[in-house]
């Protein structure tokens, strides 16, 4: 758990249940991140308008936690302008992250990304 974040790997996460469940893993635990591989979440996380990237993002930011998104999202951002952007503005942010791995997560935890 290294510069205050847990990474959750495991099954994907099938609805807001799963969300609660993995938010609930953090707690007694010092971070202030939760570092999830692209892998985990559903499929229509990146279709902004079914509304289960804002649910989920939601859930993160209720309990005061920072969400880092661990992967390779470039495709999805190819995909749709709107996708790209949200990712862009996410990443100036400080409570949503798109990251290639966890060494890119350590270093903005660190300071040390441009």
């Amino acid at each position: 758990m290294p510069d205050g974040y847990h990474y959750a790997d495991g099954a994907p996460l099938n609805g807001t249940a799963d969300v609660l469940d993995l938010i609930a893993e953090t707690w007694g635990r010092e971070v202030t991140w939760v570092a999830v591989p692209i892998e985990r979440l559903p499929a229509d996380f990146f279709t902004l308008s079914s509304g289960v990237a804002g649910e989920i993002t939601q859930k993160f930011a209720n309990y005061r936690l920072g969400l880092a998104i661990v992967g390779d999202a470039g495709g999805h951002a190819a995909a749709s302008n709107a996708v790209r952007a949200w990712i862009a503005e996410a990443n100036r942010g400080e409570h949503l992250w798109f990251v290639r791995d966890e060494a890119e997560l350590a270093a903005r935890l660190s300071g040390r990304v441009p």
